[in-house]
């Protein structure tokens, strides 16, 4: 593939175009959940409130202890910082503090990565969050997407999503150390995506992929804090260096802080959140059955199912008030997040009851 931009729709790749061919005035924009306004606007007569299963965030947040008010009156202070980067070194397996760069969630990481390096031709595994190969390619990057983690050397730049969004595919440490370690013998770098990972047995940290590899973390997914955008890249001190560089002074907010210092001590929340959300899985995928869908991946917060009349039933959905992801290069499948309540579960049970 020749350099430049990755157009993207609902995740899946559907063209290239060259550098010298994009307009800068055209985002190449990529789609994402939990867009209730364009649900609103396609289900004009669609109960309230909605049901937002369109994300792959924990539906069940941590339940943060009152902060000081001086969390919001001053800035962020570096023995803060410091702490929070200690605590999510131990959370995460990262070593120490040295090994983690904060930021104000994954997604500006993902931004972020790609302008600290020359050009450089990207391998995606694929398909996957659309973001990345989007980013690379804004960045001006040759950005192929990949079935496979790519072995030998026609790439400097390998983007694993680790379990994979949405098929939750997983890649084993010892295979991503491998790639590591061949990208490392000629300066390259793999980035690995684990959004997903903190409720997925056998990911278990820590994890240490060596110096050419770097980790990103989100605390918003597992935590259910999505708004709060709170996120880790946890590499060798130097690249950590580098990206908080990048992200300059107090890139992560004062509450983000507290947040991060109050949940990810907390190891009995994260196993017992762990549990019951693969027992929420569970039931989903019983459900979807029941729907006469065909589960074909997911994690412990999303399950990704096709269906005979995928279209027919996400307008179903949406009728009733339901917001599922949706891929219109492959129509017949449907990505679901887990219900938040009774109610959510009963409201989509009733939908996909067998007729």
């Amino acid at each position: 593939m020749s350099g430049g931009c990755v157009r993207l729709v609902q995740g899946i790749e559907v063209s290239a175009i060259p550098a010298n061919e994009t307009d800068e005035n055209d985002p190449l924009p990529v789609f994402h959940g939990g867009d209730l306004d364009a649900a609103r606007k396609d289900f004009p007569d669609a109960p309230e409130p909605w049901i937002d299963l369109s994300t792959g965030i924990n539906p069940v947040p941590y339940l943060l202890p009152p902060f000081e008010a001086s969390a919001l009156q001053r800035l962020p202070s570096a023995g803060d910082l410091l702490a929070l980067k200690r605590v999510a070194a131990e959370a995460y397996g990262a070593g120490g503090a040295e090994n983690v760069a904060a930021a104000p969630g994954s997604q500006i990481l993902i931004e972020t990565l790609p302008r600290l390096r020359a050009r450089a031709r990207v391998a995606v595994v694929g398909p996957t969050y659309a973001e990345h190969a989007a980013a690379w390619g804004r960045a001006g990057h040759a950005v192929e997407t990949v079935r496979d983690l790519p072995a030998g050397g026609h790439f400097e730049i390998v983007v694993v999503v680790n379990p994979n969004n949405p098929d939750g595919r997983v890649h084993d440490a010892a295979r991503l150390a491998d790639v590591a370690r061949d990208l490392a013998t000629r300066g390259g770098l793999l980035i690995v995506d684990e959004a997903f990972a903190d409720f997925e047995p056998g990911l278990c940290e820590p994890c240490d992929l060596g110096p050419a590899a770097v980790r990103l973390r989100s605390f918003g997914k597992s935590y259910g804090l999505a708004g709060l955008r709170l996120g880790f890249a946890l590499a060798a001190p130097a690249l950590a260096r580098q990206v908080e560089t990048a992200l300059g002074p107090w890139a992560v907010s004062g509450p983000a802080l507290a947040a991060g210092l109050a949940a990810l001590p907390d190891r009995a929340w994260r196993r017992e959140a762990a549990l019951a959300r693969a027992h929420d899985a569970a039931r989903l995928d019983r459900m979807i059955r029941r729907g006469s869908g065909l589960v074909v991946g997911g994690t412990a917060l999303f399950r990704t199912a096709t269906f005979d009349d995928g279209p027919a039933l996400f307008r179903r959905l949406g009728e009733a008030g339901i917001y599922v992801r949706r891929f219109p290069d492959t129509p017949a499948q449907l990505r679901f997040g887990l219900p938040p309540d009774k109610a959510a579960w009963c409201r989509l049970s009733r939908v996909l009851k067998p007729a």
